[in-house]
């Protein structure tokens, strides 16, 4: 019973490490947007029964525009998914990637509500590193209970 829970764990690591490295890879694939290249997409969905894509797209492509946030994100997404793949920074990793995979589930929860399967998927890849950093809690739990000092 134990290996295989340890297998399942090992699995669950390398999924989420490479779903991130796949992720922060995507990052640096298309050529940085310019204002320009934005306001044409804006005005192609600028209509109120476009609103939800329209806030997407204001949403990544400003992200985009910031010049650092895009590449930062690309950036600790590679390196935090192969800390999770390694097998001796897995913890670090896993607790790292922590507020992306929250950030990339609630960007889906908001602003793309009505896509159930993305919904499921970033759910599930948030709920793989919440259990990943809860197996590791014997590392971490003395740092949540201090005792006063006497």
């Amino acid at each position: 019973m134990g290996k295989s829970i340890n297998i399942l764990f090992i699995i669950l690591r390398l999924f989420l490490g490479g779903f991130m490295i796949y992720g922060g890879v995507q990052k640096f694939q298309s050529p940085p947007i310019t204002p320009i290249d934005v306001l044409k997409k804006v005005n192609k969905f600028s209509f109120p029964e476009n609103e939800p894509t329209l806030q997407k797209i204001l949403y990544i492509s400003g992200a985009k525009q910031t010049g650092y946030f895009w590449q930062v994100l690309g950036i600790c997404e590679l390196l935090f998914g192969f800390l999770l793949i390694i097998q001796i920074t897995g913890f670090v990793g896993s607790l790292f990637l922590l507020p992306i995979t929250l950030h990339i589930f609630l960007f889906h929860l908001f602003l793309e509500a009505d896509e159930v399967g993305e919904l499921i998927q970033t759910g599930g890849l948030f709920a793989i590193n919440i259990v990943l950093v809860l197996k590791e809690k014997e590392k971490w739990k003395h740092l949540l209970w201090i005792k006063p000092f006497q």
